[in-house]
């Protein structure tokens, strides 16, 4: 008899929380897994020029420097660029690395070659897609940068062809 002297039976609950909390913390653990493993990035392997590189001869290099209109100076590789293939060539990309006096890597720059065009009252550096090189055609070519590494050792830069695009 529940009266008022004893107390009425009550189911107990089972605590279920600290289940609750590991459940989460694996799901959590196994969400971030499967994120990480879907965001991680190939290793870059290094394949070489690309094969039409070997048709193109970079050569005559000079190098100069301007002080641009707000009077930094402003550092241009020349050259001239001969395509000895047999395909038109509509963009070229290359990698330009400044050394120090220890011969340690101070600066290296990714850009596209551009065509050194002197028809106009100015020199003018215009992308190959715009002046494509033809087979057998050599034409100057110009790298600008707008800053060089002070530890630069002032020797010319090494240059490799990293892209090369052909019609």
């Amino acid at each position: 008899m529940g009266g008022l002297i004893e107390p009425s039976p009550v189911a107990e609950e089972r605590d279920t929380s600290r289940w609750t909390i590991v459940i989460a913390v694996v799901t959590v653990m196994a969400v971030i897994g499967i994120v990480a493993f879907l965001l991680r990035s190939r290793p870059q392997t290094s394949s070489g020029p690309p094969p039409y590189a070997a048709s193109l001869k970079l050569s005559d290099f000079k190098m100069s420097a301007a002080e641009n209109f707000v009077g930094a100076t402003v550092s241009y590789v020349d050259g001239v660029v001969t395509n000895t293939g047999d395909k038109t060539v509509t963009h070229i990309v290359v990698e330009v690395k400044f050394r120090d006096d220890l011969g340690e890597l101070a600066q290296r720059e990714e850009m596209p070659l551009k065509a050194l065009k002197t028809s106009g009252p100015y020199p003018e550096a215009v992308d190959f897609s715009v002046s494509p090189l033809a087979p057998g055609q050599t034409v100057p070519f110009r790298l600008t940068f707008e800053s060089i590494s002070a530890q630069w050792n002032h020797q010319y830069p090494e240059i490799k062809m990293t892209d090369v695009t052909v019609k």
